[in-house]
């Protein structure tokens, strides 16, 4: 590969997963395709593409927040975020964070799921979102 795509390959695995659904959707705008109707990892034309204005995605309204990997001199702090958003006493919060990846919250709006996960980068720990 070349220099430009390993760049470019390196920029990809480190956006979030809201970034990165942003992503497909402005390439799907952009080209006129359709990623959800990939096949062997090649992106087919939507039906109708032509200068036609293609249909609404519904948007997804909500979002599961994960805890994925906790860094052990982190712990105390992402012990005390936890339990303030998920109200669990000393014992579960400890469990729950020492089992990441684990769900942290569940079907929550997409701007409380950005806040959560935004916490938690604070603690230099990794999310989902």
């Amino acid at each position: 590969m070349t220099a430009k795509i390993d760049d470019i390959i390196e920029q990809l695995k480190s956006l979030t997963l809201l970034e990165a659904a942003e992503l497909v959707k402005t390439i799907e705008e952009t080209f006129d395709v359709d990623a959800s109707a990939a096949s062997g990892g090649m992106m087919m034309m939507a039906p109708g593409a032509g200068g036609a204005a293609a249909e609404e995605v519904e948007e997804k309204t909500e979002f599961d927040v994960i805890l994925e990997v906790v860094p052990a001199d982190k712990k105390i702090a992402i012990l005390k975020i936890v339990r303030t958003l998920t109200g669990l006493g000393l014992k579960e919060a400890k469990d729950l964070v020492e089992a990441a990846p684990k769900l942290v919250k569940e079907k929550t709006s997409k701007e409380d799921a950005a806040d959560i996960a935004k916490k938690i980068r604070r603690c230099r720990c990794k999310s989902n979102n």
